[in-house]
């Protein structure tokens, strides 16, 4: 089965485009996408020098803008953008460097016309990297 590019549901753009791949879609229900890290981005550089590592924020993001695509998948979604309305249970479990491929799924919850949740998680092959539930409101896009 072939999925659209991320890009094709998400406003986001890079350098804050932090899903590469679409794996898994299953609109207005989950999704799963791949995010791989080449060392190249922006963030690296200052986050550690001489040790870089993914900023847990980022996880989260990635995790977020996964969900959105989701979100954004589902004819429901049509003309409406998905913003970030809060963030819960974030737990970072493993570091994530250059060179890592992360794995990221999300599962949707319960949502309304207006607003929505979802629970995401982020994978090094089978480890847990990060985890965290979300919360987004749709606006008119």
């Amino acid at each position: 089965m072939t999925f659209p590019r991320p890009e094709d549901l998400l406003a986001h753009r890079p350098p804050f485009l932090f899903v590469d791949e679409i794996l898994h879609l299953e609109p207005g229900v989950s999704a799963r996408g791949v995010w791989r890290l080449t060392g190249e981005e922006w963030f690296f550089a200052g986050h550690f020098p001489g040790r870089p590592t993914l900023p847990g924020v980022l996880m989260c993001e990635s995790i977020a803008q996964v969900g959105a695509i989701a979100v954004l998948a589902d004819e429901s979604a049509n003309g409406r953008l998905p913003l970030f309305g809060g963030l819960d249970g974030a737990r970072f479990r493993r570091q994530v460097v250059p060179g890592d491929v992360l794995t990221v799924e999300v599962e949707l919850g319960r949502r309304s016309a207006r607003a929505g949740k979802g629970t995401g998680r982020a994978l090094l092959g089978e480890d847990v990297a990060c985890e965290c539930d979300l919360m987004f409101v749709l606006v008119d896009a």
